[in-house]
């Protein structure tokens, strides 16, 4: 890194007054849901309704392993559905399944399971947050800066997400007739790098889509729990 950029970096991270800098980060609700699965309609009307709550981001991901069952899910990626397995090495079951919702990467909970899943919300919104400063510098990259790093390290993820409401027609499958909504649906999901604990500067990929909004997420390894995130 040459020593202006060097220079603008650190600056940048010592802003504390930038709103982005100030304002706490969201509790990231992760709905794994499939336009195939008959329980996860009920699930993701739920989990779209979180989005009014302050503080709380809720984002759905489509995963690919029911496409056999007849419907080929419009939404789903290979890598979201890596995702979710990473997150049921960690948190259990060790059997992926739809609908999973994934709260703050620290509890897992069925979709189907309201109850549990608000309560699960409303902690997360409580608890008490140290996480590292994060800023969006206007040269395209995100700065994270200096902080303890949990055990086994940490990645930074950028996920960008629709947050449109979306309807998509069911023409085949156990969901045949239906109209499936949904809220925030993620398109693009990539792993930026590793976070050390120290600050350090990633560059954004070029959007996919037009419209989409960006959130960058600081997590332990391996679908550890979420440390930071920021939406530029």
């Amino acid at each position: 890194m040459r020593k202006a950029a060097f220079s603008f970096f650190v600056l940048a991270l010592a802003a504390l007054s930038s709103p982005a800098a100030a304002a706490k980060p969201p509790v990231i609700v992760e709905l794994f849901t499939a336009q195939g699965c008959s329980p996860c309609i009920k699930a993701n009307a739920h989990v779209a309704g979180l989005a009014e709550r302050e503080r709380v981001l809720p984002l759905t991901f489509s995963v690919d392993y029911w496409d056999y069952l007849g419907w080929t899910d419009t939404f789903a990626r290979p890598e979201f559905t890596d995702r979710q397995k990473a997150y049921a090495r960690r948190l259990g079951p060790r059997e992926v399944y739809t609908p999973q919702v994934v709260v703050d990467g620290r509890h897992q909970v069925a979709g189907g399971k309201t109850d549990q899943l608000d309560k699960l919300v409303t902690e997360a919104v409580r608890a008490p947050r140290d996480p590292p400063d994060m800023l969006y510098m206007e040269n395209g990259k995100i700065a994270v800066g200096s902080g303890p790093r949990p055990r086994g390290g940490a990645e930074v993820w950028l996920i960008r997400y629709d947050p449109r409401p979306v309807e998509i027609e069911v023409k085949k499958g156990d969901n045949k007739g239906e109209t499936i909504r949904a809220r925030n649906v993620v398109r693009q999901l990539v792993r930026l790098g590793r976070w050390r604990g120290r600050p350090t500067a990633f560059r954004l990929p070029a959007t996919e889509e037009e419209g989409l909004e960006t959130l960058v997420v600081v997590q332990g390894t391996g679908g550890g729990r979420v440390i930071a995130a920021l939406k530029p």
